[in-house]
């Protein structure tokens, strides 16, 4: 193969790697732009303010600065609804739960009311049923949000990951650009006949 076809070869496919991973980057861009956007807008809809403390006196020295930072201000962002979801909320869901899931709580609440259906007149049954459906109740609601900010979360990260991989993409671009128009200019001082 003569040295000219070759870095003809090479220079067009570095050329067209250049395009492909632009195009990649502008893509990438969008999509960062759009989780972005969304992940804001929902949260903000939401009306959510972060509260400057969690509640929990065993929480790190970092989680403790986070929301004393972020304390009165609107969710707006996925690290933060991640923050609120799982030191807040959990916290909280465990005391209120006595440290049992919806599934457990409802469990328990089942197995009550069907004990006070075969003794509807047993007050102390009533009571307990009462309770455990508030609980029940508050548990399903907390975990329900819990899930949807860790949601929020979880396409707010994606989005960073997109932001990230759409930098590096255009690093690539520009990398076999470069070596593209390197490999142009030094095909015009090859000679003709010279040979790999």
């Amino acid at each position: 193969m003569s040295r000219k076809t070759f870095d003809k070869l090479a220079s067009t496919l570095g050329l067209m790697l250049a395009v492909l991973l632009a195009v990649a980057g502008g893509l990438l861009t969008w999509g960062a732009n759009f989780t972005s956007n969304e992940v804001k807008t929902q949260l903000s809809e939401q009306k959510i303010t972060m509260p400057a403390t969690t509640g929990n006196p065993q929480d790190s020295a970092a989680t403790v600065q986070f929301f004393k930072d972020n304390g009165g201000k609107m969710m707006t962002t996925g690290k933060q609804a991640e923050m609120y979801a799982d030191h807040y909320i959990a916290f909280h869901l465990v005391h209120i739960g006595g440290g049992k899931t919806y599934s457990e709580l409802s469990g328990q609440e089942m197995g009550v009311a069907a004990q006070l259906k075969a003794d509807p007149k047993n007050a102390a049954l009533a009571a307990q049923d009462a309770q455990l459906q508030g609980q029940v109740a508050t548990v399903f609601k907390g975990e329900t949000l819990r899930s949807m900010l860790l949601n929020a979360y979880a396409f707010g990260t994606l989005g960073l990951i997109a932001q990230v991989s759409a930098y590096a993409a255009f690093v690539g671009a520009l990398l076999f650009l470069l070596l593209a128009l390197m490999g142009f200019a030094h095909l015009r001082r090859v000679e003709e006949g010279e040979a790999i």
